[in-house]
Order: C-alpha cells, then sequence, then structure tokens
C-alpha cells in the first residue's frame, strides 16, 4: 500500500498572485504615504518660522535691537535650541535677514534655506 503524502505550502502561481497584489495595493497607498511626510515636514517648517520670528520681536522689545547671530537667541533664553528646518534636516541651513533702515543687529527675519516650493506652489525660501 502507497501513501502518498501532499507538501503543505503555496505554489508558485499562489505566490506571484499574493505579489502582484501586495505590489498593486503599495503602489495606490505610497503616495499618499509621502505626500502627507512632505506636509507633515511643510507645518513643522511654518511653526519653527513662527516660534522663531515671536522670538525675534521679543528680544528687539527687550534689549531695543536685533540679535547679531540665532545663537543669541538660546544663550539669552528666548528659545531653547536652535530652531530645526525640516526640510533641510539642519538647525543652520537659515537664510538670515539682516534689518533695513539702520537698526542695530544682523538677524531681522529668517526663511528656510531649503530648495524647491511647498505645496502651496511657493519657494520655501519665501516662507
Amino acid at each position: 500500500m502507497q501513501h502518498t503524502r501532499r507538501h503543505r505550502g503555496f505554489t508558485l502561481i499562489e505566490l506571484i498572485v499574493v505579489m502582484t497584489i501586495i505590489s498593486l495595493l503599495l503602489t495606490l497607498a505610497a503616495p499618499r504615504y509621502f505626500h502627507s511626510i512632505d506636509r507633515g515636514k511643510e507645518k513643522v517648517l511654518k511653526a519653527n518660522l513662527s516660534a522663531t520670528r515671536d522670538a525675534l520681536d521679543k528680544y528687539h522689545a527687550d534689549t531695543g535691537k536685533y540679535p547679531e547671530q540665532l545663537a543669541d537667541l538660546v544663550a539669552k533664553r528666548y528659545l531653547r535650541t536652535l530652531p530645526w528646518d525640516p526640510i533641510t534636516e539642519r538647525a543652520d541651513s537659515w537664510l538670515l535677514v539682516a534689518p533695513s533702515n539702520g537698526q542695530e543687529g544682523a538677524v531681522y527675519n529668517l526663511n528656510s534655506g531649503a530648495e524647491g516650493t511647498g505645496t502651496d506652489g511657493r519657494p520655501y525660501a519665501e516662507w
């Protein structure tokens, strides 16, 4: 009497079908995922710019001049740490704007040093 053994497992065709379904699902989900990451980075950038600009205004109100560098805001405890640009993933890529009309100091405003444009179509350097 011969016993036939059936091996349990998946056939090649079943594996190909499953892999095809997974790849189709990934092609639908991946763009949304990466787009949401980009939107999140832009929100963090806007929040960092707003907080730093607020600290610059408070520094000017207290001292009557603008800081010579961003590190002065940390040294005088207007900020806990230097702001971080999530697009460039660095804290030293900011474009610093000096005050016009002869006011003292070197940092009146700052913009992102990132290249490219945001989801709203404006360049990051104009934010």
